[in-house]
């Protein structure tokens, strides 16, 4: 009568012992280092998030700078600015202010 081992219902692949340790290995990349496989996709979505954000601030930086060069520059600017901005008058004007659709749903969400 034969016995049945345990081991005998194992793949012969799998009971080497080196293709056991690389795929012992490979786990412990995939889940349990502190450089796993999951952290670095996360952190390399973020870094690309990051990428981007930090392109938008350049570009909102230098279209800044060059608002605050007119501004300082010209004085015909600087009114406008003041104008447009802080809704601004002289003394004997009449100021009406026009809220397109999409500018009072702006507003009322920034209320709410």
């Amino acid at each position: 009568m034969t016995r049945f081992k345990f081991t005998d219902k194992i793949p012969a692949v799998f009971r080497n012992k080196y293709i056991l340790t690389i795929i012992i290995f490979l786990l412990w990349l995939l889940l349990f280092d502190s450089n796993n496989l999951i952290a670095r996709y996360k952190e390399m979505r973020e870094f690309h998030k990051l990428k981007t954000d930090r392109e938008y601030y350049i570009k909102r930086i230098e279209i800044d700078r060059q608002k605050l060069y007119d501004l300082r520059t010209d004085n015909h600017n600087l009114e406008k600015f003041a104008r447009e901005q802080y809704h601004m008058k002289k003394p004997d004007e009449d100021l009406y202010i026009i809220i397109t659709p999409q500018e009072d749903r702006r507003n009322t969400r920034k209320n709410n």
